[in-house]
């Protein structure tokens, strides 16, 4: 996720923190339980396809949530998986569709974590076309076989309520549309925490390596069940 424009997660903290609650106030069909998952006939293959919140940007290599993760799975978790990291910094929904194929075509992955939408809304892209987007991506997912994490995500405050209340929205909704899981905020813990600041990179937007872990235990509860 990369911004033209200077955007700080953290900026007025108590707007922030009552745009987060409205926006969670979502009907419960709009959230889709993780499905059971069937015995696999070997290890998973999770590709992640994501910004550069999942790209490590501004961060030393191997410190990012996704390498987390390789190591969480070689570490004793019970469930042998490759992790493939195939996230570009300040990708798009339509970028991720576009590279979609080929990604699903060369690894074939049982999993896929989709976690893209950020830079859709900081580059002012219509809401509609990021919702349809990642839609169409999940059935693309769906339709060779890999169970699919939508990961959500949310914008600071000064984007306006009404705004972030419409894009926030968009994850739950595909979700509950193609029964998938989803993880409801993947900088909860880190963005609304009172010491906010302390927890970015300079820019306001990328999170520090000591973000990272708080990142990937929010996706964890949701990819977890489905492996």
């Amino acid at each position: 996720m990369q911004s033209p424009a200077r955007r700080e997660w953290f900026s007025g903290a108590a707007h922030w923190a009552a745009a987060l609650a409205c926006a969670l106030v979502l009907p419960s069909a709009g959230w889709a339980a993780p499905a059971k998952s069937k015995s696999a006939k070997g290890p998973a293959t999770i590709l992640i396809v994501g910004d550069s919140l999942s790209a490590e940007y501004g961060l030393v290599r191997g410190s990012g949530w996704v390498a987390l993760l390789e190591k969480r799975l070689a570490a004793g978790s019970g469930t042998p998986a490759k992790v493939v990291n195939a996230s570009i910094s300040g990708d798009t929904t339509s970028g991720g569709a576009a590279r979609l194929p080929a990604l699903l075509k060369t690894h074939q992955p049982t999993h896929v974590v989709i976690e893209l939408g950020g830079n859709d809304a900081l580059r002012g892209l219509p809401l509609k076309a990021t919702r349809e987007t990642l839609d169409a991506m999940v059935r693309s997912c769906q339709a060779i076989g890999a169970k699919v994490v939508l990961v959500g995500m949310m914008m600071p405050p000064n984007f306006g309520r009404r705004y972030a209340e419409d894009f926030a929205a968009i994850f739950p909704a595909v979700a509950s549309a193609r029964s998938v899981p989803v993880v409801p905020f993947f900088l909860k813990g880190v963005a609304d925490r009172p010491d906010a600041r302390d927890w970015f990179q300079p820019d306001g937007i990328h999170p520090l390596a000591k973000a990272h872990p708080v990142m990937l235990d929010n996706v964890w509860p949701v990819l977890a069940p489905l492996l």
